[in-house]
């Protein structure tokens, strides 16, 4: 079992790469999401993944956090799940994908309105709630930044 939760939490090794394995993580599944056919990106069928990748991700971190330590750089599943809810809903079109790539990475680095504080939450939990959090920002940004285009644009 300790295996499933080194490659749920190192996304199947990702984690292994050492500095920007998080960023790398981040966009493997833009690529794996930009591939997905359209009625992924308009359904209920990117939440539900979103919510089984924290799920997962909050379980395995968890369990490796007893043999990496806290917050290890080997644990990059928390980057993959902020990264899913900073693409929910956005138009399957490479810039729209590189800005919710961009604003997440941002957000998760410079760890600005409350999401630094969210990683003090113990073991799996906060390891995930600030990825999670910069994903919602992003998320937020990039929704907003859609909704000036459509009215100028």
């Amino acid at each position: 079992m300790m295996k499933f939760h080194i490659l749920v939490s190192s996304v199947g090794g990702i984690g292994y790469v050492g500095k920007g394995g998080g960023t790398l993580a981040a966009i493997v599944y833009c690529i794996i999401w930009y591939l997905l056919p359209a009625g992924y990106h308009n359904g209920y069928w990117q939440v539900a993944i979103t919510l089984l990748l924290i799920f997962l991700g909050t379980w395995s971190a968890n369990v490796v956090d007893h043999i990496w330590g806290k917050d290890s750089s080997k644990v990059v599943m928390d980057e993959v799940a902020g990264m899913a809810i900073a693409l929910w809903y956005v138009p399957q079109q490479p810039g729209w994908l590189l800005l919710s790539l961009v604003a997440f990475r941002c957000f998760d680095i410079l760890k600005p309105m409350g999401i630094r504080k969210a990683e003090s939450l113990p073991r799996g939990w906060g390891v995930m709630a600030d990825d999670v959090l910069a994903g919602v920002y992003a998320l937020v940004l990039v929704h907003g930044l859609l909704m000036v285009a459509h009215k100028f644009g």
